[in-house]
């Protein structure tokens, strides 16, 4: 919901801002839509600090050239996986002479081969993420006052696809596959995966796209999505994830099935975290609910009861299928805390990998 009154909207969950009546779908002189500067989404401090990280998935993921990554199919490369007896027909140059000389056996020595990450980025594009409270000329990575539309705010799906032009961003310059999937109550527009850099142009075009008076379904976003991806991914959920628990639970259940490895990224803005709003007000939904009169202070304890409970249900659910969950809140600056948890997410793996 929104506040009619005073500058600062904001409101329970699924509930935000009037959609600005000034953000077309398409520009008045040509018909087309404007095309997005992509300045707005990777601000220069975001940039000087991703660069030096890799994103990489926890899972042994599957690749279409050799990578970096761990991949399911044993070979011969720099990393060691295991030892299996020899058996006639194998190549003696892979016999491991030294196990030979300790116990008489001839061993072949097995090696993992490295592949490609194939990272998709899905974005929620629901009405709902049309919401924010921050001003545009204090987060966008321009001295513009205002959007390239006319608003003054800073919305979560502004704040989103900072992230996930960050994300693209980090795995495009590491050499593997990046795509996107740009959905609401059902995908709206898709890049396909590519490891080109000309793919950050097609991606910037679809992250161009405003958002849409439809809810989140995130149960159908799964199952449009896992029918078109084959082989394992890294999927990056950013949405606000203003959903049923019990929805969400059975579309990552689908991902896991499939051995897929998921990143999600909860983008809320800080006032439906605080909701530090104190006058009685009309506050109007974003997704086709009814506008309602509410006093703050009377439903803060409980709002923020629920909130709070949405918010640990959904990190619950998230690492009980061994998927990260992190909260991103859209004041602060995306540098800082992406690049914390990139590093954070390689040295687990790490541990992991060696104990």
């Amino acid at each position: 919901m929104a506040s009619t009154e005073g500058p600062q909207p904001g409101g329970p969950p699924g509930m935000g801002p009037v959609r600005d009546p000034n953000w077309p779908a398409v520009t008045a002189r040509t018909g087309e839509r404007p095309q997005a500067d992509p300045s707005l989404y990777l601000h220069p401090s975001t940039l000087a600090r991703l660069g030096s990280f890799e994103l990489r998935a926890k899972m042994i993921v599957e690749g279409v050239m050799s990578g970096q990554h761990r991949s399911p199919y044993s070979g011969v490369s720099i990393e060691f996986a295991q030892h299996r007896p020899y058996v006639p027909g194998d190549d003696p140059r892979h016999i491991d002479w030294k196990v030979y000389g300790r116990t008489d056996r001839l061993q072949i020595k097995q090696h993992q081969q490295e592949t490609n990450l194939d990272l998709v980025v899905l974005v929620d594009s629901s009405g709902s993420m049309n919401y924010g409270s921050r001003d545009f000329a204090d987060a966008s990575g321009t001295a513009d006052k205002t959007s390239p539309t006319g608003r003054s705010n800073w919305t979560k799906f502004d704040h989103a696809t900072a992230l996930a032009a960050a994300l693209a961003f980090i795995t495009i310059r590491q050499g593997d596959r990046v795509g996107m999937v740009v959905f609401a109550d059902q995908i709206r527009s898709i890049v396909n995966r590519s490891s080109s850099r000309s793919v950050w142009r097609s991606i910037v075009d679809i992250l161009s796209v405003h958002p849409v008076d439809q809810p989140t379904s995130i149960g159908r976003l799964f199952d449009q999505t896992l029918g078109k991806v084959s082989n394992r991914c890294l999927f990056a959920l950013v949405s606000d994830c203003f959903d049923d628990l019990e929805t969400i639970r059975g579309a990552l259940a689908r991902a896991k099935h499939r051995g897929h490895d998921l990143i999600l990224f909860q983008t809320l803005d800080r006032a439906e975290t605080t909701f530090e709003f104190m006058d009685r007000a009309p506050f109007v939904g974003l997704e086709g609910e009814p506008t309602v009169r509410v006093d703050p202070r009377a439903i803060r304890r409980d709002y923020l009861a629920a909130i709070g409970a949405h918010n640990k249900g959904l990190a619950r659910v998230c690492r009980s299928f061994g998927f990260d969950y992190q909260l991103v809140d859209t004041h602060d600056w995306l540098g800082p805390p992406l690049a914390s948890f990139v590093a954070k997410r390689n040295a687990m793996m790490k541990r992991s990998k060696y104990g």
